[in-house]
């Protein structure tokens, strides 16, 4: 078993309810190696970006767990998100998160389709009945579908295994965190990947595996 990695999470900065650093404490006494801080945001409130980065530095540097500063775009016109995704880019978001088309809010139609042709775009959360075409899409720009442990988005999440897996589209495993409870451990992550679908020999492919290789990517492990 490897240690976790959680990259959607949220901070008092949005609507969750812990600091920066209750996430991080709490994330690393369940054994993450690292955790992203993607508060929501749209045109109005991109300066948050900047506030979470401010808050994670010192945490990095004191603490045995990867702090990763990013942004999850939420219910903003579709025709917006690569230039929202690029200015959270600029202002040092290292993790972009588009809000997907959930089953359970009223995200506008045209978002996955926006998000999965984004080049700032990491991960496309919660996407709901996603299209076999936007998950090809998402294959060839490298973008990661999340399985959510979010109750009510995670409605969606057998629905998204079976089309990722049938493109072979890269997953992960993501809480959506707002309230310290939302946190989980590698073994329920497991469980929620498990009862969405996924075959066991897939489980540290999602779990470990594509997180690793995001953050890898990004010079950040």
């Amino acid at each position: 078993m490897g240690k976790r990695i959680d990259l959607h999470t949220h901070s008092i900065f949005s609507d969750g309810e812990l600091l920066p650093s209750e996430i991080a404490r709490r994330a690393c006494v369940l054994g993450h190696q690292a955790v992203a801080i993607t508060d929501h945001v749209d045109a109005s409130n991109l300066d948050c970006v900047g506030r979470v980065i401010n808050a994670v530095l010192d945490i990095r540097d004191n603490w045995d767990i990867e702090i990763v500063p990013g942004a999850e775009i939420t219910h903003a016109p579709a025709e917006i998100i690569p230039k929202l995704a690029r200015k959270a880019r600029e202002l040092g978001a290292e993790i972009v998160v588009v809000h997907g088309e959930t089953l359970v809010e009223p995200v506008i139609e045209g978002t996955n389709w926006s998000a999965v042709n984004c080049p700032d775009v990491d991960i496309l959360a919660h996407p709901g009945l996603i299209t076999h075409e936007e998950a090809r899409i998402a294959k060839e720009k490298d973008i990661v579908l999340e399985i959510s442990a979010r109750r009510g988005h995670s409605l969606g999440n057998g629905h998204v295994v079976q089309v990722a897996r049938e493109v072979g589209a890269n997953l992960v495993v993501d809480t959506d965190t707002h309230a310290p409870e939302d946190l989980i451990n590698y073994q329920m992550a497991e469980k929620i990947a498990l009862g969405a679908g996924l075959p066991a020999d897939e489980l540290k492919i999602v779990l470990r595996d594509n997180p690793v290789s995001i953050l890898e990517g990004k010079g950040i492990l």
